[in-house]
């Protein structure tokens, strides 16, 4: 099986004058292809640093993370943008989508910094929006769509590039306990179709759905778990 994510060793300071803040301590995590992982942990735990260097948001004072065969804990942030956009596609808590472009565009939106023709982007984008069950709410704006169909424009936003890594941070945090399992039964046909998902949740029952549980605390992995296939049905028929 291929290595989607290879951490070695990553920690990460940040500094208040000359004072050191050690968040992460040493994190050691390997995540294979079609893998399909949530990260939890307290607040303050380290996860949210942790999610932000898998992301390519920010890069580790130290240690090695080798993403897809790259080594991207080097690289500067023009060459870590460009992997963003080719590698990982991202699912916000907010959703982040722009108010004034419909549903489609949202979609599209990758595709534009992929050079990609606007027939192709709207072909392609109108193909995803009915991949995740909202082909019909295509040209809605963000306004005139429930928080369980915006999470599902930002979900079909995500896979539009055919990333090698769907990167989740608390995804339910703003939907109700229904739309959330809904949202979650998306993620596991998603997973089913050989994407490799990580989810950051601090909540339980969300966790429920996922096939491998790495706990962070302090800094460090406290516990790395996969989970059972009644877990998972019990999560599904909840």
């Amino acid at each position: 099986m291929k290595d989607v994510i290879k951490l070695t060793d990553i920690k990460k300071s940040y500094y208040l004058g000359k004072q050191e803040l050690p968040v992460l301590k040493g994190i050691n995590l390997l995540i294979q292809q079609n893998e399909y992982v949530a990260l939890m942990g307290p607040s303050g735990s380290g996860k949210s640093t942790l999610m932000n260097i898998i992301g390519c948001l920010d890069s580790p004072t130290s240690g090695t993370y080798i993403l897809n065969g790259q080594d991207v804990s080097r690289m500067e942030d023009d060459e870590l943008a460009n992997v963003r956009n080719v590698e990982i596609g991202f699912v916000f808590q907010q959703f982040n989508l722009l108010p004034r472009l419909t549903a489609w565009e949202n979609v599209a939106l990758p595709l534009i910094y992929a050079g990609v023709s606007k027939t192709e982007r709207e072909e392609r984008a109108r193909a995803m929006l009915d991949k995740v069950g909202l082909a019909e709410r295509a040209h809605h704006k963000p306004n005139e769509l429930s928080g369980g169909q915006s999470q599902r424009v930002a979900i079909a936003r995500a896979l539009i590039n055919n990333p090698s890594l769907m990167l989740a941070d608390e995804p339910t945090g703003n939907l109700d306990t229904k739309t959330s399992i809904e949202i979650m039964e998306l993620f596991s046909k998603i997973h089913e179709q050989g994407n490799t998902v990580v989810l950051v949740t601090h909540e339980e029952d969300i966790a429920k759905f996922t096939k491998r549980v790495v706990r962070i605390r302090d800094g460090m992995v406290e516990t790395d778990i996969s989970q059972t296939p009644q877990i998972i049905n019990e999560a599904l028929h909840q």
